[in-house]
Formats: structure tokens, C-alpha cells, sequence
């Protein structure tokens, strides 16, 4: 049953602001753009770092302005893609020299698993993708397939080991589920691929910035993100693409840009790779949006992966025990995993008319997202998240759930 909220401050607010005292992450909300709005949707999103536009504006009118064609060397732009992966890496457990922003995730995806089965060598004809994962994921992963002649194996990731064999040359998994926030087991997963002679291929768009990765550590072989969630890069903010150190030297890109030659300004009519991370890079990198991701990576400065992590599962533990004191009885279905090892930073509550009622959250000051056909998502990002935020976002959900008409979801 739902508990009645009585008095000025309920059990579960007090909770909040003690704990909220108490948050050693509290101080980095004030580096953040941010109202009185409850912002659970930085999954999507993440919200805008307070200096990130006079970085901008910088970017905009001196850079280009004044310096023009000039800042390409004097201000560092030929050299971005490469910087900022640097400033990536310690947020994806990987030393520098391994990553490089650029593109989109969709088209890096598509570079990292062309890639992997080209390496894979020969006898290897099967991609094993995810049959979980975010559709574009999918559609490049089909893609792939028919491009290298290889069959296209979907299943869920529990599944993954059982099918693994001598003809599996990669396979493509996402780190966190886009639906459930369902954190998959990556050194595990890793060491099966491994175990078999293929190579592993990781999407972290709902891990990075939220939880450690450990690319290095588990011997990831390659890996993309995008940054505009919980890396807060801004809409559209440019992918990245990790390659582990060893296999640089056999990374075969399928798009072969003139960025990515050893000589990009030889313009000669042959293709000849530059050495280590470079090699993913196609075209001319987006500059504005990739600067304006930089920018927002100086909110990390000071802040650990781990204390985030830690923030994450106390925020998210407490959102399924307001939700389930507060929320009407039998109204909405977690299908989020309690267990914190297979838990991303976002809860996902199943409720019969999740579309209207994520819109009256939205009205109410609440905001999270919502997925067809049933699913309220709500992302926590721990940079600017409190408890306070949490419980009234329960509170308020409660409120809602109970003024409309009672639905048919299963317990909580």
C-alpha cells in the first residue's frame, strides 16, 4: 500500500535532506544550468554545464572571428578529436592515445564492427549483435553483415556464450540497456568473446560518465559512445570511437577519410593509415560542437567515476523506495534490476498509460522520457542529481498515478 503524505515534510524528504547534507558530489550542481525542475532525463540529455556558452562564444568569435583559417593551428583544432579523447579515457578506463571524437555513434559503430571482423581473419563469417539493443545499433549491425558477407546472429546478452564458436569473428553489445537501465556483465561477457577468437564490440551511450567501464582493464577490443548524456557535450555533441592500443596497427577502417592518411595534406591518390588513434577519423571534424564538448568535460575535473557510482545506486535506491511507499498499489512494474551489479543510472517503471502520464509529470515540474509502449525512464546523473529531487520526483509521480484511472500493470 502507498503511504498517506502527511505534515510539512514527510519521513522520506527529511531522508532526503540529510542525505543531500551529507552528498560530498552536492556542490557540483552549481556548475550546471539548472531550475527548480526535477531533470531525470539526463539519459538523453544531459544538462548544460554553466560555462560551456562563453567557451562557446570564444570559439565562435575569436577563433573563428578573428584567427579564421589560422585556428586550425594556433587554437588546437586539427588536434581535437585526439585531445578530447584523451579527456574521455579516465572516464572509460583507458590510457591516452586510444580514443578519438568524431562522427556520429551510429557511424562509428559501423567503423568499429567492419573493423572487427575484418580483423577477425579468415573463417569467420558471424556478427553476434545484441537483440536488445537501440535500433540504429541493429541496423548498422545488418548492415555490416551483408557489406562483409557475414551472418547476423541476434540474441540477448545472457545468451551470448552459448553461441559463441569458430565462426564468430565479432560481437556487438550495449554496456547499459536503453529500456530498462539493465547493466550488462562487460569482463565477463569480454572473456567469453576472447575465449572464442573473436572480438568484442562495446556501445557505452548510458554507462560513460555514469559508472567505471574499465576498457583497458578488461581488454575491451573496441568501443563507441556518444556524449551528449552523461557526458553533457550538448545536443548532437560528437561520438567517439576507442581502439585498443594493441590492435591499432590492424585497425582497417571502412571509411578511409583524408583525415585519417598518414599524410593528409600530401593529398595523394593512395590511402595510407596514420599511426594509433587517428586511424578513426574520416572528414573534417565538427568544430563548434566538438569544442563545446570539451568545454563541459572541465565539470569533471576533481570528480571520480567511482564516487558517481556510488551516488547512482544511493540515488536510484532510494527512488524505488519512495516509489514504492509513495506510488499507488499495483500501479507501475519495475523492470529496472534491483541487484546494484546489473543496475545502469536509470530506473524504468512499466505503467499501462506511460505516455500521458510521463506528459503530466512534465507539466508537473518533473521531467523524464518515455518508451513506446509502456515504459516511464527515468535517468539519474549524479553531477547535479540530489535526493531531494528524488523524493519529490516519487511524490509527485504518486500524485499523478493516483488522479488517473487505475491501470492493469502488475505489482511493484
Amino acid at each position: 500500500m502507498s503511504e498517506p503524505m502527511s505534515g510539512p515534510l514527510s519521513e522520506l524528504a527529511l531522508r532526503a535532506e540529510k542525505s543531500d547534507a551529507a552528498d560530498e558530489l552536492a556542490g557540483l550542481r552549481e556548475r550546471f544550468v539548472l531550475d527548480d525542475t526535477v531533470y531525470l532525463d539526463g539519459n538523453s540529455l544531459g544538462a548544460l554545464p554553466a560555462h560551456v556558452p562563453d567557451r562557446v562564444a570564444d570559439v565562435v568569435r575569436r577563433q573563428w572571428g578573428e584567427l579564421r583559417i589560422r585556428s586550425w593551428e594556433e587554437s588546437g583544432w586539427w588536434t581535437a578529436p585526439e585531445r578530447i579523447g584523451d579527456r574521455i579515457a579516465p572516464l572509460v578506463g583507458a590510457a591516452p592515445g586510444q580514443i578519438v571524437v568524431g562522427d556520429s555513434t551510429s557511424v562509428n559503430v559501423f567503423k568499429a564492427l567492419v573493423a572487427a571482423v575484418r580483423m577477425a581473419g579468415e573463417g569467420r563469417d558471424e556478427i553476434v549483435v545484441d537483440a536488445s539493443t537501440f535500433p540504429t545499433d541493429g541496423y548498422i549491425a545488418e548492415s555490416a553483415a551483408r557489406m562483409t558477407g557475414c551472418t547476423l546472429r541476434p540474441v540477448l546478452p545472457a545468451e551470448v556464450p552459448g553461441v559463441l564458436g569458430e565462426r564468430t569473428a565479432a560481437v556487438l553489445l550495449n554496456h547499459v540497456d536503453y529500456r530498462t537501465g539493465r547493466l550488462h556483465d562487460l569482463p565477463s561477457l569480454t572473456a567469453a568473446v576472447h575465449a572464442a577468437g573473436a572480438l568484442a564490440v562495446w556501445d557505452l551511450c548510458h554507462s560513460a560518465g555514469a559508472l567505471p567501464v574499465g576498457l583497458d582493464e578488461h581488454g575491451v577490443d573496441l568501443a563507441v559512445g556518444c556524449t551528449y548524456k552523461y557526458l553533457n557535450g550538448g545536443p548532437g555533441a560528437p561520438a567517439y570511437l576507442y581502439v585498443r592500443r594493441e590492435l591499432q596497427p590492424r585497425f582497417d577502417s571502412p571509411l578511409p577519410g583524408w583525415n585519417s592518411h598518414a599524410e593528409p595534406f600530401g593529398m595523394r591518390p593512395e590511402y595510407a593509415p596514420a599511426e594509433g588513434a587517428p586511424r578513426g577519423r574520416v572528414g573534417t571534424p565538427d568544430i563548434l560542437s566538438m569544442l563545446a564538448l570539451e568545454a563541459a568535460l572541465d565539470v569533471w575535473d576533481g570528480v571520480s567515476v567511482e564516487a558517481v557510482r556510488a551516488k547512482s545506486l544511493a540515488l536510484t535506491d532510494f527512488f524505488l523506495e519512495c516509489v514504492g511507499r509513495y506510488v499507488p498499489e499495483g500501479r507501475v512494474e519495475c523492470v529496472t534490476p534491483l541487484a546494484h551489479a546489473e543496475r545502469g543510472s536509470q530506473v524504468a517503471l512499466r505503467c499501462a498509460d506511460a505516455g500521458d502520464v510521463m506528459k503530466r509529470l512534465i507539466e508537473r515540474g518533473v521531467v523524464g522520457d518515455y518508451r513506446a509502449p509502456d515504459v516511464l525512464r527515468f535517468g539519474f546523473t549524479p553531477l547535479y542529481v540530489g535526493f531531494a529531487d528524488v523524493e519529490r520526483a516519487a511524490r509527485v509521480l504518486a500524485e499523478t498515478l493516483a488522479e488517473t484511472v487505475e491501470g492493469t500493470s502488475p505489482g511493484f
